[in-house]
C-alpha cells in the first residue's frame, strides 16, 4: 500500500493551540525527526503546566518530585518576584532525563512556541539522553522517577520521626557537599535506582557493621602512639583513602551517624550523581536541542506546515536564545552555550556538505562526507564538552568568533596574546577553549586523605591546587563546619600544589557545633 501523502498545509494559525491542534504538530515534528535527522528516543511524556508550577520545578533543581527543603521555597520566592517584576523571563519548557522523557511546557506559550519547545525538548534533549555515552554510563532513566518519589517519602518519613530541624540539619551539610559527592570515574555497570530502593532496606538492617568493626579497632591511649606510624598505611587502605567523593566516604565511615542520617547522605549523593553528565555536556547538550529545533522549523516551514508569521516568531526566540553579547557588553557572563553549541553543529554541517579546502585539511574524515546528521548523531553520542570541542572546533569558526588567546599572568605587568589566526594558534586556542569545559579544572580536587584514629580523630582534607587557584576563605570555612558537623570530630584541610606537593594554606581545625549529632 503506498504511503499517504503529507499535508503541506499550515499546522496553525494565530497562536491559540488546544491539545487536539498540539498533537498534530507533535507529530509533524515527529517525521522530520525520524525519517529526516534519524533521532533515537524515549517514548514522550508531554504535560502543560502553569507558570507557577513551573517556577516550582525551578526551585527544586528542575526535577518533578523532590523532598522538602527550605532553599528550594527561597529559590521560589526570589524567581516568582523576579518574574512578576518582569525582571527575569522563564524558560518555555523543563525537560526530565527519565524514560519515558518527561518535558513540561507552559499553557501561557503560542502555539508557535509549543512547536518549538516540543521539537527542542521532546525530540532535541530526548535523543541526547538516550544516546550520549555520558547519560548511558552514569544516569538510570528508568529509574529516576520512583526513586526521587522513595526519596521523598523517606525525608518525609525521617522529618515526623526525628523533626524536621533534625533532618534539615543533615539536608544543609549534604547540599553543601553535592559538588564533592561524585564518582568521578565509572563503575562496571551504571547506577540503578530500583536496585537503590532495595538496598535501603538491607543498609538499615545491617546496623553499619563495617563503622561499628572500624571505630573498635581504635587502638588505647597506652599503645596508640607506638603503633601510629606502622598502621598509618594499614589505616588508610581499610578506609580507602584518598577518597574524593567527600559524602560517600562521610556515608560510609562517619562513626557517629545514625542509619537514616547516612541514608539522606546516600540520597543527596545519588541524585547528585544523576546530575553529574549535564555538568560535562551543557555545550553538547543544548547546542544538539537546539540545532534540532532550528532544523525542524526550518523543515516545517519550508514544506508549508509553518506560516511566515509563526517563522518570525520563532526566529525572534532562536535568536534571543543563542545571542552572544560582546564582552564590553552589561550581559556578558562568559561564552553563550547555546551559541557556542549550536554554532558548532551548523559549521559541522557545513563541513560535511560545502567543506573548503581548508576543512579538508583539518577535519578529514568528515569534510565532504555528505552526511550531516550521521556525523552530528556520532558526535552527540560519543563526546562531551571538552572532547567535542577539541575535536571539532574548526579554524572557520574561530574567525567567525573572532577568538584570541590572552595569556594572563599575575605575575606580568601585562597581557600577552599567545595565539592569533594561523595554524598554529587555531589548535591552541581550541586546546584552551577546550580546558574551559574540564570539569577536573572548574571543580577543586579536595580529598579525605587520613583519619586520626589514635587520636582526636580528626579527619584530614586536603586541596590540589591547579594553576595557583586556592580556595575561597569564608565558603570553605563554612562548607568545613558542614563536614565537621557530619563527621562528629575536628576536620583540618590542606592546600598544596598539585605539581610539587609543597604546602600552599593551612585552614586551622574545625569541631562540630552539634547541631546534628548533639553535644
Amino acid at each position: 500500500m503506498p504511503d499517504m501523502p503529507i499535508d503541506t498545509s499550515p499546522l496553525f494559525e494565530g497562536s491559540d493551540w488546544d491539545y487536539a491542534r498540539l498533537q498534530v504538530v507533535y507529530d509533524a515534528i515527529e517525521r522530520v525527526a525520524f525519517d529526516e535527522l534519524g533521532l533515537d528516543i524515549y517514548p514522550n511524556r508531554i504535560e502543560v503546566i502553569t507558570f507557577e508550577q513551573m517556577l516550582d520545578a525551578y526551585a527544586s533543581i528542575g526535577m518533578p518530585l523532590m523532598y522538602n527543603h527550605w532553599s528550594f521555597g527561597k529559590h521560589f520566592a526570589r524567581d516568582e518576584l523576579l518574574y512578576r517584576k518582569g525582571m527575569r523571563g522563564l524558560a518555555y519548557e523543563i525537560v526530565i532525563n527519565s524514560d519515558p522523557c518527561l518535558s513540561y511546557v507552559m499553557e501561557e506559550n503560542s502555539m508557535t512556541m509549543q512547536a518549538l519547545v516540543l521539537s527542542h525538548a521532546a525530540f532535541g534533549h530526548n535523543h541526547f539522553f538516550k544516546n550520549n555515552h555520558l547519560f548511558r554510563q552514569w544516569t538510570d532513566a528508568e529509574g529516576i522517577l520512583d526513586y526521587l518519589e522513595f526519596a521523598k517519602s523517606f525525608i518525609a518519613h525521617c522529618e515526623e520521626r526525628y523533626g524536621a530541624l533534625q533532618v534539615e540539619a543533615v539536608l544543609d551539610a549534604a547540599h553543601a557537599l553535592m559538588s564533592f559527592g561524585v564518582h568521578r570515574y565509572p563503575k562496571k555497570r551504571p547506577l540503578n535506582f530500583k536496585e537503590e530502593r532495595r538496598r535501603e532496606m538491607e543498609r538499615l538492617a545491617y546496623e553499619e557493621q563495617i563503622y561499628n568493626d572500624l571505630w573498635r579497632t581504635v587502638p588505647g591511649r597506652a599503645r596508640r602512639r607506638k603503633r601510629e606510624d606502622q598502621d598509618a598505611a594499614g589505616r588508610r587502605k581499610k578506609l580507602l583513602l584518598p577518597e574524593e567523593n567527600i559524602l560517600y566516604f562521610l556515608e560510609k565511615s562517619a562513626p557517629r551517624l545514625e542509619p537514616w542520617q547516612r541514608e539522606i547522605l546516600r540520597i543527596v549523593r545519588c541524585i547528585s550523581q544523576y546530575f553529574y553528565p549535564q555538568k560535562q555536556t551543557k555545550v553538547m547538550n543544548e547546542g544538539c536541542a537546539t540545532a534540532v529545533h532550528y532544523y525542524i522549523m526550518n523543515r516545517l516551514h519550508e514544506s508549508g506546515q509553518l506560516t511566515d508569521s509563526a517563522m518570525m516568531e520563532f526566529l525572534v526566540s532562536h535568536t534571543n536564545v543563542v545571542t552572544q553579547p560582546a564582552f564590553d557588553d552589561q550581559r556578558y557572563s562568559g561564552i553563550n552555550p547555546y551559541y557556542l553549541g549550536f554554532e558548532m553543529m551548523q559549521d559541522i554541517r557545513r563541513m560535511c556538505t560545502e567543506p573548503t579546502e581548508e576543512d579538508r585539511r583539518w577535519f578529514p574524515d568528515i569534510a565532504g562526507n555528505g552526511d550531516p546528521n550521521g556525523t552530528l548523531r556520532h558526535a552527540w553520542a560519543n563526546f562531551r564538552d571538552e572532547s567535542f570541542i577539541l575535536q571539532f572546533l574548526s579554524p572557520h569558526l574561530i574567525r567567525k568568533m573572532r577568538l584570541f588567546q590572552l595569556r594572563d599572568d599575575a605575575a606580568e605587568p601585562n597581557l600577552l596574546v599567545d595565539a592569533i589566526h594561523d595554524d598554529r594558534g587555531y589548535a591552541s586556542i581550541r586546546r584552551a577553549l577546550a580546558r574551559q569545559y574540564d570539569i577536573a579544572l572548574l571543580e577543586p580536587d579536595i580529598q579525605v586523605v587520613d583519619v586520626d584514629m589514635a587520636g582526636d580523630r580528626r579527619l584530614m582534607l586536603q586541596h590540589n591546587v591547579v594553576d595557583g587557584i586556592l580556595l575561597d576563605e569564608l565558603d570553605t570555612r563554612a562548607v568545613l563546619r558542614h563536614i565537621a558537623e557530619l563527621w562528629g570530630y575536628e576536620v583540618k584541610l590542606i592546600e598544596v600544589d598539585a605539581a610539587s606537593e609543597a604546602m600552599l594554606n593551612e585552614y586551622p581545625s574545625v569541631a562540630p557545633r552539634g547541631r546534628i549529632l548533639g553535644r
